[in-house]
């Protein structure tokens, strides 16, 4: 008996010790946070949890200002009973840039951060054209390999700062959302993304067809992170956040402070109304307040489809459509919406624990909802 004991003991400190020195020490890491935070994934206030850098307030904010009919045009009871079912915390109507109606649950106000999650996505989108139109990146054709060495070789040499923008890399990455083995839980968890995405390998063509990675919007960030010289969030800062005058610090998780790489796919920590100042810029074509903060050309090309064969997505920017309308969205997981519908001048933000399930390639049936919903509130104000 004693034996069979000291061998299950070695045998279990031999396995410690390859987790913690192999290539999956990042299960260890992913236990570790799992025990700290009492949950098996991601979640909206997990920020708490990691290391973080700021994106300071403006020094001057500028306020959402209400409609005439700010919260007087009741919610419809489909809509309550998807914020009760799914856990919404926070759920705004912006037409023609004025809060129309706006909630909050689950004890969040409006102050309060959650996790963007892949939102961000999108923010990332946005800086690479600034730096498109700034000269530090040269264009959505040039290659990641000139600021990434370990992509000069092979399929990886082919691959553009566009490819990744539109998610069209050829990169070998698992995209699931649970403590296995596989590229988002090591990216969540690792203290050093460059050292994993650098180890990271393309096989298969780039530029061909569209495949939702959220490595490529990692590679991108650290393509940016050194064209620009600076970290994503003091760009971000300087270029949009001060600009349209958000009026809270939000926090931008980084993979340590030794090494201080953003989560470029994921994590930027804020609240729903300075969420939505994205929306807006994009819908208004890159003006805010008179000064064009991105170029017009950039964006348009931005909610349009890459490929004629995925009209989901375009560059950092999911695609819909409602009665033949034209939309695009910033989307994350559990169900993080940023919704613009520029024609009818109209954007839609929900922030919520639970997404429902998959109703087509453009989204779920809770991304359907809100749609209906605020459409139905617009149609009420047009004909009030």
């Amino acid at each position: 008996m004693k034996k069979t004991l000291r061998f299950l003991f070695g045998v279990l400190i031999l396995l410690f010790l390859y987790l913690y020195f192999g290539p999956y020490n990042f299960l260890l890491l992913a236990a570790n946070k799992a025990f700290e935070t009492g949950r098996d994934t991601a979640f909206l206030e997990d920020y708490a949890y990691f290391d973080n850098r700021e994106v300071k307030a403006a020094a001057v904010a500028q306020p959402w200002p209400k409609h005439s009919q700010y919260n007087t045009i009741p919610l419809t009871d489909k809509i309550n009973t998807v914020h009760e079912k799914f856990e919404s915390v926070a759920f705004l109507v912006i037409h023609q840039d004025s809060l129309l109606h706006e909630s909050y649950y689950n004890g969040y106000d409006e102050a309060s951060k959650s996790n963007s999650f892949s939102m961000a996505k999108s923010f990332v989108s946005a800086l690479l054209g600034k730096a498109i139109e700034e000269g530090k990146i040269e264009s959505l054709n040039q290659k990641v390999g000139d600021f990434l060495p370990a992509y000069k070789e092979g399929l990886a040499a082919e691959l553009t700062v566009g490819d990744l923008s539109s998610m069209a890399s050829g990169l070998d990455w698992n995209e699931k959302y649970d403590l296995s083995i596989n590229g988002m839980m090591e990216a969540y968890i690792t203290p050093d993304l460059d050292k994993l995405m650098n180890n990271s390998k393309i096989v298969s063509a780039p530029g061909e067809g569209f495949i939702y990675l959220s490595g490529n919007t990692q590679l991108l960030g650290m393509v940016l992170t050194k064209a620009l010289g600076q970290s994503l969030s003091s760009y971000f800062e300087e270029k949009f956040w001060h600009p349209m005058g958000a009026k809270e610090t939000a926090l931008w998780q980084i993979d340590s402070e030794e090494k201080g790489m953003e989560k470029a796919y994921c994590c930027f920590a804020s609240n729903a109304k300075d969420f939505a100042r994205m929306g807006k810029l994009y819908k208004d074509h890159g003006q805010w307040n008179g000064e064009q903060l991105l170029d017009s050309a950039f964006i348009a090309k931005s909610v349009r489809p890459r490929f004629e064969e995925s009209p989901e997505y375009g560059y950092g920017w999911w695609l819909t459509q409602y009665k033949g309308e034209n939309g695009f969205a910033m989307r994350g997981h559990l169900g993080q919406y940023v919704i613009v519908f520029p024609a009818s001048d109209l954007i839609i933000v929900r922030l919520g624990h639970k997404q429902g399930p998959k109703k087509d390639r453009f989204g779920t049936q809770v991304f359907h909802d809100l749609i209906e919903e605020g459409f139905e509130m617009r149609e009420n104000v047009t004909q009030s």
